[in-house]
């Protein structure tokens, strides 16, 4: 069973994945390098790793193809995405969050920042195993056999996406700033931008269906899961 968690570098500078690569041996992470989106899938079909660390402007297909890509293959889909990129505008970051990104780090990075924000998704990344089931209207959350079901039918969510709906559930009818969502959830959020908040809502509204309009968005404030959203 393996132990270091896996990070894929999709980065075509050897100089920059060098770097990477020695600070995540440095803190036990098993760092694995591809230079190009053929490389990459061919890594990933190998075998999953634990994270993906990807660079936008790739040799061939970018990153950004990549990571949609991914996002639609039902076994690559949960595996966490940081964008590592030169593109560091608002417009820039936001569509690298709503191809599948779960972060976006710019260069150049400090290296802390980059180790600190691997950790964060792998914390999210593992499973809420314990806590009793929860329900709200039709909506179930089970935290120990890690599954969700609308009127009896199993959604299939990422594991941030589950660990937000978790939270809402627990919390319903209340409303909650992005940055309090921040706090509960990601943990971490001295790096994590607010607009994250919103991507991730918008994901786990598309995976939950019809359920999607449990979810409210309180203008001026932030989000609220309710048994009986408004009309």
């Amino acid at each position: 069973m393996r132990t270091m968690p896996r990070v894929l570098i999709v980065e075509d500078e050897a100089p920059i994945a060098e770097l990477i690569a020695v600070n995540l041996r440095h803190n036990g992470m098993q760092p694995v390098w591809a230079m190009d989106s053929e490389a990459a899938q061919r890594e990933l079909d190998a075998e999953l790793p634990d994270v993906i660390l990807l660079d936008w402007m790739l040799p061939g297909e970018s990153g950004l193809a990549l990571a949609r890509k991914w996002r639609q293959d039902a076994r690559a889909k949960s595996v966490p995405i940081l964008m590592l990129t030169a593109r560091g505008d608002e417009a820039d970051r936001v569509v690298g969050l709503d191809a599948g990104a779960d972060d976006y780090i710019v260069k150049p990075f400090s290296t802390r920042e980059m180790l600190a924000r691997i950790r964060a998704v792998l914390r999210r990344r593992a499973p809420e195993h314990t806590g009793a089931a929860v329900a709200v209207g039709a909506l179930s959350l089970d935290p120990s056999a890690h599954r969700v079901c609308h009127d009896g039918a199993q959604l299939k969510l990422g594991p941030t996406e589950f660990k937000l709906l978790h939270y809402l559930m627990q919390n319903a009818e209340r409303v909650h700033t992005r940055g309090q969502l921040l706090d509960k959830v990601w943990g971490d959020h001295v790096f994590i931008e607010e607009r994250t908040v919103d991507v991730h809502v918008k994901r786990l509204r598309e995976a939950l269906g019809p359920a999607g309009a449990l979810i409210e968005t309180v203008r001026g404030v932030g989000y609220r899961l309710s048994a009986q959203p408004s009309a």
